[in-house]
């Protein structure tokens, strides 16, 4: 009965004018920043934080920013499909199946296809955080100053363990990131802290400037050189219904998919991409016919989209309960409920159930949203791929400056993305993700407030970090991360597989 009661009260914020409008433009933005290729959810959200300044209510906000993030899972699709171009990096593999059933004369079958599993996959996600965020909640309740630390330090680790790449270039941005969220002033002592002297620095670094050097700016650098040439699809999209045979089997595969995105959306560093290329490695593996994958498949895109919507939605659970994020959006989607004084973490579901629960109930909304304006919108999305990137990108480096300027209404916010974009363009081209230290950056401020609280305690004990028992798992936990995936074999995988020359 609670259940329902707290749905009835998500229901009551979600189903307002105002929510339902930011709802449908956050699921519209989304899908169009999915469809055009280079940009992300991480880039879009940053750029509009500033705006979340004028919206009154935060509950408006959020449901704003999250509609961008799952929609931005079916804009991907869009592309995947028609243009054999992954709008989203969730959506990579989509192209393999996606693009030669439509090559095939069936685009329509795979859009729908698309479509139906992520509402499938978004409305069992939001169902599972209504169900589970609330225990998960009170479980968080019982942690103290030494166990959130600890949960922090594992949240790190892990996104160390699910980045690409070298564990060593993963670890160094995680330390980077740490390290840039100590500039500015100790709120303890009240002194400057890494500012060279620069009182602009004394107030720390923006949180979006960051993000929207490293993933908006140096995104649109990086993608400059990038051929322009895109394989249109030339016939008309029609016969979207799927038939009996795509039921039976790619129904299976949405619900294997969205199970699989579900569980592994709530991991560190989880989320979309990993659910969907883990969704397609079972499909092909249980499948009695793996030589059809990469042919047409619809298996193939049933899973993935399914799996990739599932992750993007319980990505949520950890941020909106533990006040962790498991993705570098979800560490902007703190940042956004910082800029309106809400403090993450279990307290959110009792000092303002309207938010939370109206962001829950507006998954669903969104999800309904994106089901009936896509398909409807498939010949404006063609026509939008087929505007030259050299005419977009302008428009877009002009609002991300906008965007920085008017967090403080000063040009040293926008002067201060062009290292960040410097850097982020660099990182990608010597394949250090830039994801692990945003998380870092998010994350230092909070873990030196618990570090201190701890230890002012245990009046200055170390040991309390391992004489309570959750405290010690969790760090224990850690280590065991670090040690497997430093392993010899597994390190010498996960570096071949990004080694190589610079572009």
């Amino acid at each position: 009965m609670d259940l329902l009661a707290n749905l009835a009260l998500g229901a009551a914020t979600a189903f307002t004018l105002d929510n339902l409008f930011y709802c449908f433009i956050g699921v519209l933005l989304g899908t169009l920043i999915g469809v055009l290729p280079g940009i992300g959810p991480l880039a879009t959200i940053a750029m509009l934080l500033p705006i979340t300044y004028k919206m009154a209510d935060p509950s408006t906000a959020l449901i704003m920013l999250a509609g961008i993030y799952y929609g931005s899972q079916y804009g991907g699709s869009t592309t995947a499909i028609l243009v054999n171009l992954p709008g989203e990096s969730a959506s990579v593999v989509t192209t393999l199946d996606g693009y030669q059933m439509a090559r095939r004369g069936r685009a329509g079958v795979a859009l729908a296809t698309a479509a139906l599993a992520s509402f499938f996959a978004g409305t069992v996600a939001t169902f599972l955080i209504a169900a589970f965020a609330p225990p998960l909640a009170e479980v968080a309740f019982k942690f103290g100053p030494a166990e959130y630390f600890s949960l922090m330090v594992l949240g790190l680790i892990a996104a160390v363990v699910l980045a690409h790449g070298s564990i060593i270039k993963a670890l160094g941005m995680v330390v980077l990131g740490l390290l840039l969220g100590m500039i500015g002033t100790d709120v303890n002592s009240g002194t400057a802290r890494f500012t060279l002297g620069i009182p602009e620095l004394s107030d720390g670094i923006e949180f979006a400037v960051i993000a929207m050097g490293m993933f908006g700016f140096a995104e649109i650098i990086y993608n400059l050189k990038q051929t322009e040439a895109r394989d249109l699809l030339k016939e008309k999209v029609t016969n979207y219904m799927p038939n009996k045979e795509d039921w039976r089997r790619g129904g299976p595969a949405a619900i294997r998919g969205t199970a699989l995105g579900s569980l592994l959306g709530i991991l560190p560093g989880g989320g979309a991409i990993l659910s969907s290329f883990s969704s397609y490695a079972i499909e092909k593996k249980i499948s009695k016919r793996p030589d059809q994958f990469g042919k047409g498949a619809i298996e193939g895109v049933a899973g993935p989209e399914a799996a990739n919507n599932a992750g993007a939605q319980t990505s949520f659970i950890p941020m909106l309960t533990l006040g962790i994020p498991t993705t570098p959006v979800m560490a902007l989607m703190i940042a956004a409920m910082m800029i309106h004084n809400i403090q993450p973490g279990p307290q959110v579901m009792t000092s303002n159930p309207t938010l939370f629960w109206g962001l829950i109930v507006s998954m669903w909304v969104g999800n309904l949203l994106l089901v009936i304006l896509n398909l409807p919108l498939i010949g404006l999305w063609i026509k939008l791929l087929q505007v030259p990137y050299r005419f977009l990108y302008p428009a877009i480096l002009l609002f991300c400056c906008i965007g920085a300027y008017s967090l403080n209404n000063n040009v040293w916010d926008v002067l201060m993305t062009i290292p960040f974009a410097i850097m982020g363009y660099y990182f990608k081209k010597w394949h250090c993700e830039p994801a692990p230290l945003l998380m870092g950056f998010i994350l230092g401020e909070l873990m030196e407030e618990y570090l201190r609280r701890a230890l002012t305690i245990s009046r200055g004990n170390w040991s309390v970090f391992i004489d309570r028992p959750l405290s010690a798992a969790l760090l224990a936990t850690a280590v065991l991360l670090l040690i497997i995936v430093a392993l010899p074999f597994i390190r010498k995988k996960r570096d071949e597989a990004f080694s190589g020359e610079d572009d």
